[in-house]
């Protein structure tokens, strides 16, 4: 059966540290180099009404359309956090079918808007859709606490227990309690953790310290994990970009 590449990756709307540079152009770049058959964005900027007219190389039909191109047929966007500029969420890119999409609002306090992208992807020579849920949680432990156990139960209700299913994004989780806890209540591996023994350093991208983005799986292999930074990263975005190679446990 075929041999599954997953990316995540927080874009920061398209800009650099300390929002410096636009710097959507090069995160393309660097996307594509990849080669990964499905990506979860976070931070993906829908539409910014003063962004697009200040910047000549803001894309016309927006983000992410701009990022899926020709290489990523199949798409979907979950309108999370909205302001009178514009709107920005969480979103899948997929070379393979989408036959299902969903975006669930987790906010745990009125001062975060957050959501959870939920996509079913048919995977070629796979007999059961994949389930991928794009997260990115709140800044505080006790909002992720409570954001958690939402996802929690969303995938117990949602989420045949035989699926094949990946959850990856920004879990602002340094110290790794709320990725723990999910991973116990739903059955789950991280994907750094069981291939190289610790949690990725992702943040800041040109110097990874801290350990912030995770990729958890069930159902799943995992072949191979590998985290994308380094000085380069100054000109593309605040977080680095983790990969896997994954296949389905038959």
């Amino acid at each position: 059966m075929q041999t599954l590449k997953i990316a995540t990756f927080n874009i920061h709307k398209g800009f650099t540290h300390f929002n410096a540079r636009f710097a959507l152009n090069h995160q393309r770049d660097a996307l594509r180099k990849l080669h990964a058959d499905v990506v979860f964005l976070q931070e993906l900027q829908g539409h910014h009404e003063k962004h697009s007219a200040r910047f000549s190389a803001w894309p016309s039909k927006g983000q992410l359309e701009f990022l899926a191109d020709t290489i990523w047929p199949e798409y979907a966007y979950g309108k999370n956090a909205v302001y009178p500029a514009g709107h920005h969420g969480n979103a899948l890119l997929s070379k393979f079918s989408i036959i299902n999409s969903h975006n669930q609002d987790i906010s745990a306090h009125a001062l975060e808007d957050r959501g959870m992208l939920h996509a079913e992807v048919q995977v070629p020579e796979w007999p059961i859709p994949l389930h991928c849920i794009c997260l990115h949680l709140g800044l505080f432990a006790r909002w992720r606490k409570r954001q958690i156990a939402e996802v929690a139960r969303y995938i117990q209700d949602f989420v045949p227990d035989n699926a094949p299913l990946i959850i990856a994004g920004d879990f602002n989780d340094w110290s790794a309690r709320a990725g723990q806890s999910l991973a116990k209540q739903i059955g789950l591996q991280e994907v750094f953790e069981q291939h190289a023994g610790a949690h990725a350093r992702s943040f800041p991208s040109f110097f990874p310290m801290l350990k912030l983005d995770r990729i958890y799986v069930r159902g799943l292999t995992i072949h191979h994990a590998h985290v994308h930074a380094g000085p380069s990263f100054l000109r593309v975005s605040d977080h680095a970009i983790l990969t896997a190679s994954l296949s389905l446990i038959c």
